[in-house]
């Protein structure tokens, strides 16, 4: 009887293993990877093993997904996606909306955008999408004015400066590590908030809550429609993710479902 039950226990057990499957999902640091880490144990209970690599970058985690390395990837907006398949020549489509992170503006120079000064040096983003929306959010503030016609807009699309702003383009996750060398800086969130920034604190600027930039769950066209995938896109978009957000982020995201 005791060799049957262990011979039981062992069946069981690879008949658990043959049915648990292991999604691998590719994430910056906050709160992409914070989010997934909270909806593990729920995906763990239907049978998902969430396994999180984690990013400090945009383009490896989406080359990732392209070729299989990855099953999905969460970071990214909808402009940045669309820009990166067409310069890319890549397949990948939004699965669901989670939450919008406000960009902001940061300084360790200056307490009030008031102080800013004529000839200030200003980083912002390097990659189109982000570039872009970091000048929408100095135009929104009056620092500079943009062509309308522009679609995505560079320091070259200015048509007003002024105070004279003098611009650096940098890689997006190094942005917080420019902040002693320039004046103001303009940062995602995830990346300020891994510089323990936090955006409605220490923000100068912060992006309107009506941005279209909602931060997507990403996969490679043709896997949208898998179970496992409805089964994470279902898990961040609980009532339980809603609240988490809230909890420990405090406003600076916001739920987008």
């Amino acid at each position: 009887m005791k060799k049957l039950l262990a011979l039981s226990i062992v069946a069981a057990g690879l008949i658990t293993s043959a049915f648990a499957q292991t999604l691998k999902v590719g994430a910056t640091p906050v709160p992409h990877a914070e989010i997934l880490e909270f909806i593990a144990p729920e995906l763990k209970k239907s049978g998902i093993n969430l396994e999180i690599k984690i990013f400090n970058d945009y383009v490896i985690p989406n080359i990732a997904v392209e070729d299989g390395d990855l099953d999905a990837n969460f970071f990214q907006h909808i402009p940045y996606l669309n820009e990166f398949n067409k310069n890319k020549d890549t397949h990948l489509v939004k699965t669901i909306g989670v939450h919008l992170e406000p960009m902001g503006v940061y300084s360790k120079k200056i307490k009030s955008i008031n102080e800013l000064k004529n000839g200030a040096i200003v980083s912002i983003p390097n990659d189109p999408t982000n570039e872009s929306r970091a000048l929408d959010v100095l135009a929104s503030a009056k620092l500079i004015e943009l062509d309308p016609n522009a679609q995505l807009r560079t320091p070259l699309d200015i048509t007003k400066n002024p105070k004279n702003l003098k611009f650096k383009e940098i890689e997006a996750a190094t942005l917080p590590r420019t902040l002693n060398d320039v004046d103001i800086a303009v940062i995602n969130t995830n990346f300020a908030m891994n510089a323990n920034l936090n955006p409605t604190q220490d923000a100068l600027i912060i992006e309107s809550k009506e941005s279209p930039y909602v931060n997507i769950l990403v996969v490679k066209d043709g896997n949208q429609n898998k179970d496992e995938i409805k089964a994470l896109g279902k898990a961040l978009q609980s009532q339980a993710v809603k609240d988490f957000i809230a909890n420990k982020y405090k406003g600076s995201i916001v739920p987008a479902f």
